[in-house]
């Protein structure tokens, strides 16, 4: 069971003190606000893999995004992932079945800060297959994601 969760009521939204996403759109109860403990409450995943903005290969930690939507009971055939930057990417949410994506909230052991790409990461395990080295791909992986809307 996921702790630290806050459910977005009908008749305004709950506010969490250290929520670090948010997620909205066809999941159950119609969105829900999440905190670090929460979202490391959910099965750890890792990977190590190169990035299109970093240099060499890096070993990133967190969770699987389809492990967070089958989690919340998300129906739908697409993410709108937000960065806080108002970056804004859908995403086939078939890509969370198909490759072991995760969102990192660390890499090389250290959290992700806002400074630096954090605190959460969208990362696609890219040095695994050779699709995933496709240009479209890298406009998936969202750094400083505060926003998934399921559709």
């Amino acid at each position: 069971m996921v702790t630290g969760l806050v459910l977005l009521g009908a008749a305004g939204v709950a506010q969490a003190e250290a929520t670090i996403l948010e997620v909205t759109g066809r999941i159950a109860g119609g969105g829900v606000k999440l905190d670090r403990a929460a979202l490391e409450a959910l099965p750890p995943a890792a990977l190590v893999t190169s990035t299109v903005v970093t240099d060499g290969q890096h070993h990133f930690t967190g969770f699987l995004m389809r492990d967070l939507l089958n989690h919340l009971d998300a129906k739908g055939d697409s993410v709108t992932a937000v960065a806080l930057n108002d970056y804004a990417v859908e995403i086939p949410i078939s890509d969370f079945y198909e490759y072991d994506v995760i969102v990192a909230f660390d890499m090389d052991g250290q959290p992700l800060t806002r400074d630096d790409k954090g605190p959460l990461w969208i990362v696609y395990p890219r040095d695994d297959h050779q699709a995933l080295q496709d240009i479209r791909f890298d406009y998936r992986w969202v750094w400083q994601l505060q926003l998934l809307d399921v559709q």
